[in-house]
């Protein structure tokens, strides 16, 4: 299903006249653990690796891993993230039904669950952080429903770079 989200979002912004790159971390085995392996020649202080420290001294000396240079370069040059301008977005699935979201229900209330990476992460580094698009347990409802999901996902991206972002609120409502 993720992979079919994607088709559309590729599809739709493509017959909008953007240009689209798709980045399939899996696909190229990205390593996403934090290691000294980011880093390519020596570190600062071995004895006691700093991750933040030395990535940062690495970067300011071109000596950044060139797999996250490549990836780095592509969030410069995008207008659009999904997960893209400096606009960023969240798009995934869930493997429970939307009521099982809430604040009295099994998984908590979503939007708390998302805060420290829409809030914490995405604005903090600068994006202008949309409202998530959650697919809501498609494994567990009918092809039809799957495909109005799609369809809705279809529709929400015609004028995706018009959204109003949630920065917007969340520096209303939290300063």
């Amino acid at each position: 299903f993720n992979a079919a989200a994607r088709d559309v979002a590729v599809e739709v912004l493509t017959e909008k006249g953007c240009t689209v790159d798709v980045s399939d971390l899996y696909a190229m085995n990205f390593k996403a653990t934090a290691t000294v392996e980011d880093i390519t020649g020596g570190v600062k202080d071995p004895d006691c690796f700093s991750y933040a420290e030395e990535t940062k001294l690495a970067w300011e000396e071109d000596k950044l891993s060139s797999d996250i240079v490549k990836e780095q370069s592509k969030l410069k040059k995008a207008d659009l993230v999904i997960f893209q301008d400096t606009k960023a977005m969240l798009s995934f699935t869930t493997g429970s039904l939307e009521s099982m979201f809430s604040p009295n229900a099994i998984n908590g209330d979503m939007t708390v669950t998302l805060w420290p990476l829409q809030n914490g992460i995405l604005h903090y580094c600068g994006f202008q952080v949309l409202g998530p698009q959650i697919f809501w347990a498609p494994a567990h409802v009918s092809r039809s429903d799957c495909n109005t999901m799609l369809n809705g996902w279809r529709t929400r991206l015609q004028n995706l770079l018009n959204e109003e972002p949630l920065s917007h609120w969340l520096n209303y409502c939290f300063g």
